[in-house]
């Protein structure tokens, strides 16, 4: 999947640049959907339900997939990476360039600056005090829902791309479409909350088996370009959960 101008590497030399197409990070986001069931079904992975612990776990998973794959070994990826403005919020985790440097549409990356974003969020929310049922969506008061942080460039206001994993851990996915629209529809009722009907939340397909069903939302954001989430959502219990 890498670009066309990449060239082997001679012990001692520099990587030569990389160029992605935009459609190559929607490939990367396909590795990771792929990666996501056989991450989950590890036999060495501790069984755990704190979202932060999945997240690490699911990170050191990826950075094994990726060097070990022809197509992203220069690929590695991060838990908690600080955004570019605002240092005080991070990224639940991030793709970043293993090599120097990575083209993406003319933008250069480095191994410090994420090509891809990606929230993580446990489905549903964890019933503490404080927390907000709607947290995949949007948290009040505050900036921490996931989609919320993509659509009003607290995360990824340079990026046109985004993720974001679902950790299914109650329910099927036909549920989670129905609740997380449905808030989305009532925040759009109020017409000084910049969300709007064209906010929700798509579905692109299902893999019953594997237990990973893929989605899609666009948005516009205001003085930023419109960013596109790729949502990956995997059953964590038992793949059959997603069968609707």
């Amino acid at each position: 999947m890498l670009a066309d101008n990449q060239t082997s590497i001679s012990p001692g030399q520099l990587d030569p640049q990389i160029h992605f197409a935009s459609e190559q990070l929607y490939a990367l986001l396909d590795f990771i959907s792929d990666e996501l069931p056989r991450w989950r079904d590890h036999v060495d992975r501790m069984q755990e339900t704190s979202e932060v612990l999945l997240t690490d776990q699911l990170c050191s998973y990826l950075n094994s997939a990726a060097y070990s794959s022809t197509a992203w070994s220069r690929i590695q990826f991060r838990t908690e990476v600080h955004r570019e403005k605002d240092k005080r919020r991070a990224i639940d985790l991030a793709a970043n360039p293993r090599v120097p440097e990575i083209f993406v549409e003319g933008r250069r990356h480095t191994q410090f600056d994420p090509l891809i974003p990606i929230e993580c969020k446990r489905l549903p929310t964890p019933k503490e005090k404080d927390r907000d049922e709607r947290e995949y969506v949007v948290t009040s008061p505050g900036t921490t829902g996931g989609i919320q942080r993509f659509k009003f460039g607290h995360h990824g206001a340079s990026h046109k791309i985004a993720g974001m994993i679902g950790y299914v851990q109650e329910e099927d996915s036909a549920h989670w479409l129905g609740k997380i629209n449905g808030w989305i529809t009532d925040l759009s009722s109020d017409s000084t909350s910049g969300w709007s009907k064209a906010d929700v939340v798509k579905q692109a397909n299902e893999d019953s088996v594997a237990g990973v069903c893929k989605l899609d939302s666009r948005h516009k954001r205001k003085d930023l370009d419109d960013i596109e989430i790729r949502h990956i959502w995997i059953a964590m219990d038992n793949p059959k959960k997603l069968v609707t």
